[in-house]
């Protein structure tokens, strides 16, 4: 089996690791923009060779795993290369802009749109884990547009990494993805932006944060140029989740104005309910 990476970063080169371990006799070609992530994969196993996007007419399999703004132009040229039976798998975290983009495609067949909840506050080669996906949950859309046959062997790949499998339509998963990850990122980012405004000293950060910011700021050292596309790709549904996002700060900051903090215990008591519904998710 020939796969063929395009986006050498944490997530095509955990995706790597994990079909080299499920199909050792799978062949992986890398594709990225930067030649250094090319040679850093290399060097690292991820890849067994370097390749172009000219060489996709060889690929049984290619995965897609670059930022989203890049993943319309890379899915056309991807689909306009590629053989009849070969299977395309974009991993993006927005899905209505493309799956729209390429629905007149010719071999729109070929293309499974996925997302896989995963991932780290890590970029780039070296960020890439084994085991990344196992126990997570893949959300795939309009698998009905997939051939069968593909959508079988896209199973088969997704099963060896031990993903479990949800559908969904692209707009409702743009919608739900924009209030579990895109929401908490930002809100990582502009908490960590609020406390180096605040905090001119960074010796103070460092000594007096503790593991509650650590944890609460940890999605902040993500890479801006994946999350700042996301954000422009799922604009409306962000605004949406903002809006009531900062609803609920303005109430609770009106609460503590007002020194109801028989409030501030229901407000938070009522939203303790979040840990049963997040046991068990490691």
């Amino acid at each position: 089996m020939n796969v063929y990476i395009i986006g050498i970063g944490l997530i095509g080169g955990s995706f790597a690791l994990d079909v080299k371990t499920g199909f050792p006799e799978a062949e992986i070609f890398g594709i990225d923009a930067s030649e250094s992530h090319l040679a850093r994969a290399k060097e690292l196993k991820l890849i067994d060779y370097p390749a172009v996007m000219a060489d996709l007419k060889n690929a049984d399999v290619v995965f897609i795993a670059v930022p989203v703004d890049a993943s319309i132009g890379v899915a056309r040229q991807v689909l306009d290369e590629i053989g009849e039976n070969t299977l395309v798998v974009d991993a993006g975290s927005t899905k209505s802009r493309l799956c729209t983009a390429i629905a007149e495609h010719p071999k729109r067949r070929n293309f499974l749109a996925a997302h896989p909840i995963s991932g780290t506050e890590y970029s780039g080669p070296e960020a890439a884990i084994p085991n990344l996906f196992r126990g997570k949950t893949n959300i795939i859309c309009e698998v009905e547009k997939t051939a069968f046959k593909l959508q079988e062997k896209a199973m088969e790949i997704f099963s060896k990494l031990g993903m479990r499998i949800r559908y969904m339509d692209p707009e409702s998963h743009d919608r739900h993805i924009a209030y579990v990850s895109h929401l908490s990122h930002i809100s990582s980012f502009m908490l960590g932006k609020t406390v180096l405004e605040k905090e001119k000293n960074e010796r103070d950060i460092f000594d007096l944060a503790g593991s509650g910011f650590a944890s609460t700021v940890r999605l902040a050292k993500s890479s801006p140029a994946m999350w700042s596309p996301i954000f422009q790709q799922n604009k409306e549904n962000v605004l949406e989740t903002l809006n009531e996002y900062i609803h609920n700060l303005n109430q609770f900051k009106t609460l503590i104005e007002n020194e109801d903090f028989e409030g501030v215990f229901k407000e938070m008591e009522k939203t303790n309910h979040i840990k049963s519904i997040l046991n068990g998710i490691n």
